[in-house]
């Protein structure tokens, strides 16, 4: 069976383009742990050679049980019975055993507690070979951001309590946010969690959540209202309680797809539970932050399931004959197939970077948290990297999301039509990866709400500063036309900022949100291809290598260099980056003028005519 880690050739270029020594150090800081714990690295050189070596444990079993476990686990789904407990899939069961045994479920987690202690890079990387193997299995697997949440801001007794069993698989976990009013909107949060009268000042929730997703997992984070005369963000608190005979699942959604993830509705008869750091900061603290987590776990997700779709397409146009040749002869369906692995490869490196800028983060947050620099002048500028950093992740968070989760929606739409009828059909699998990408806009954030973040990132000038640090990268001459282009489309955007900052208000910011935010995507994904093309790998190994001949009587093989090597995987990729930057930038350059010209055309119709277009509402 096929390695989903290994005959991805565009993940293992980047796993070699990132540097990922750098993360290593900012999670290992001094490498202390491996005294202790004879799983934990001793340096930067074994902690990315355990990166490597786990990723590809994850790869095999993707490849080996999850992805042919997935059509049976999407017809079976999930069983609701009569005691209010949820049956999974015989399949489902299956692949959390083997990710259980391979020790992959507290990928994040510190070493004492039995975790990976891994950066959030790699888990986006495993995250995304999961979903392209089966996504709703991800919904489960991913939400290792339950964990991370109680380790970042539990008490002491909470993680010893909760966090080894994590990291074991014998716990899975849910966060549970959503009401049957409040969505979107989870300011509107009612559920009561209220200290009862006794003397150990116990809390216990009471009232129903839902479109919980896993929400029959052993261990439930709960938003809920602590201070019933307190309206908004500042009246909820975040708690951790357990299944059990006070947690009932009282309803599975009947979904169009990630049919092996159960979505429950799910009722707390006054459910003793534990309070997760500090009364009031529920929301605006703790909730925040488990859901940028969870919204680059969409993100991986959302590229995992369109590999899945390309690939069948691929594999399909090859092996599909009309009027005597293969389809993928064809101009129009070469065209689909291009533009699919294309926008996969333009939302993987939007992902990877923000990862990049999120573990960057992380790691400014905790060395000043530790105070771990007592020069004043050193202090400072650790403080202005973190705050850089946190503009940089802000932004880049909502926009990875909502690129990757659109992107797969297109590319699921066009497998389907590259394999035409046979795609609408139950035969082959892209019609299930088309309906377990619906969700992915939907759900974390709909792609509206992401563009509203997103935008906010962009107008504050961070984008700018982004792109203008990226103009500084040392491109080599070969590269000039590119680089301007791409410095044409920054002036482009920051005018057309300027002109949406002018305005009174954010309301044509919002209306033109989406213009602005995809322009600007457009520069920075140019940047990250233009720099994979030229990049040397910040690690060396057989993959970065060049070939020794392999040709008959010891001759160069063919597509050898001059030297008389086939050149390296790398290298050979590093040509297809160089192809790619080249036509996407051009191609981008021409949309990017569009849209910052479309903004700075003035219309407000969308909001000032809104009735006169669609009519008044029958209901009004």
């Amino acid at each position: 069976m096929a390695n989903f880690y290994t005959d991805n050739d565009d993940i293992r270029f980047l796993f070699h383009y990132y540097d990922l020594k750098a993360l290593a150090g900012i999670m290992e800081g001094d490498f202390a742990d491996a005294a202790e714990c004879d799983w934990a690295p001793a340096d930067a050189a074994e902690a990315v050679d355990n990166y490597d070596r786990v990723l590809e444990i994850i790869g095999q079993i993707s490849g080996d049980t999850i992805e042919p476990n997935a059509e049976a686990v999407d017809q079976e789904g999930n069983r609701l019975n009569e005691d209010g407990t949820v049956t999974r899939p015989p399949g489902m069961v299956e692949n959390l055993q083997r990710l259980a045994a391979a020790e992959v479920m507290g990928f994040t987690l510190p070493h004492r507690f039995g975790g990976l202690n891994f950066p959030n890079l790699v888990y986006s990387i495993s995250n995304e070979i999961i979903s392209r193997a089966d996504a709703s299995l991800m919904n489960i697997y991913g939400l290792q951001g339950i964990a991370e949440t109680i380790n970042a801001f539990a008490d002491e007794s909470i993680k010893r309590k909760y966090l080894p069993g994590f990291a074991q698989g014998k716990y899975t976990g849910a966060m549970v946010l959503t009401e049957p009013d409040a969505g979107s909107d989870l300011q509107a949060i009612k559920t009561a969690a209220q200290v009862t009268q006794d003397e150990t000042g116990q809390w216990r929730l009471h009232g129903v959540k839902r479109f919980i997703t896993n929400g029959c997992g052993e261990v439930l984070l709960v938003l809920a209202r602590s201070e019933p005369d307190r309206s908004g963000g500042l009246g909820l608190s975040l708690f951790v309680c357990e299944r059990g005979p006070t947690v009932k699942i009282r309803r599975l959604e009947n979904k169009l797809g990630i049919h092996g993830s159960p979505t429950c509705e799910i009722f707390f008869d006054n459910t003793p539970c534990e309070l997760i750091g500090e009364r009031q900061r529920g929301l605006v603290t703790y909730v925040m932050s488990l859901m940028n987590g969870a919204r680059v776990g969409i993100a991986a997700q959302s590229i995992g399931i369109a590999e899945a779709a390309y690939r069948a397409a691929r594999d399909y146009a090859a092996r599909r004959k009309q009027f005597g040749v293969a389809i993928d002869a064809f101009p129009a369906v070469r065209e689909l197939l291009i533009e699919m692995k294309l926008e996969i490869e333009a939302a993987r490196s939007l992902m990877y970077e923000t990862c990049w800028w999120v573990d960057h983060e992380y790691g400014a947050a905790r060395r000043l948290e530790a105070g771990q620099v007592a020069d004043k002048e050193q202090k400072k500028e650790l403080q202005q990297q973190a705050k850089q950093c946190k503009k940089l992740a802000g932004m880049f968070t909502p926009m990875c999301k909502y690129y990757a989760s659109e992107m797969c929606n297109r590319v699921t739409y066009s497998a389907i039509q590259v394999l035409g009828g046979s795609g609408y059909m139950k035969d082959y699998p892209v019609e299930r990866h088309a309906r377990d990408a619906r969700i992915t806009s939907i759900y974390e954030g709909t792609s509206q709400l992401q563009i509203i973040a997103a935008v906010r990132g962009v107008c504050s000038g961070a984008a700018e500063k982004f792109l203008l640090a990226q103009e500084e990268y040392p491109y080599p001459d070969e590269a000039a036309e590119l680089v301007e282009i791409l410095r044409t489309g920054r002036r482009q955007l920051v005018e057309a900022i300027a002109y949406v900052k002018g305005q009174p208000g954010t309301e044509y910011m919002d209306l033109h949100g989406r213009a602005l935010v995809d322009a600007a995507i457009g520069v920075i994904v140019g940047h990250l291809f233009c720099q994979q093309g030229v990049a040397e790998p910040s690690r060396r190994d057989a993959f970065t290598e060049p070939a020794a001949p392999t040709g008959p009587g010891n001759q160069p093989a063919t597509g050898a260099d001059t030297t008389g090597q086939t050149p390296s995987a790398y290298r050979s990729i590093q040509r297809h980056k160089r192809i790619v930057a080249d036509r996407t930038i051009r191609a981008n350059a021409a949309r990017i003028a569009m849209l910052t010209r479309e903004i700075q055309r003035g219309d407000r119709s969308t909001i000032t005519q809104f009735e006169a277009l669609l009519g008044t509402h029958p209901g009004a």
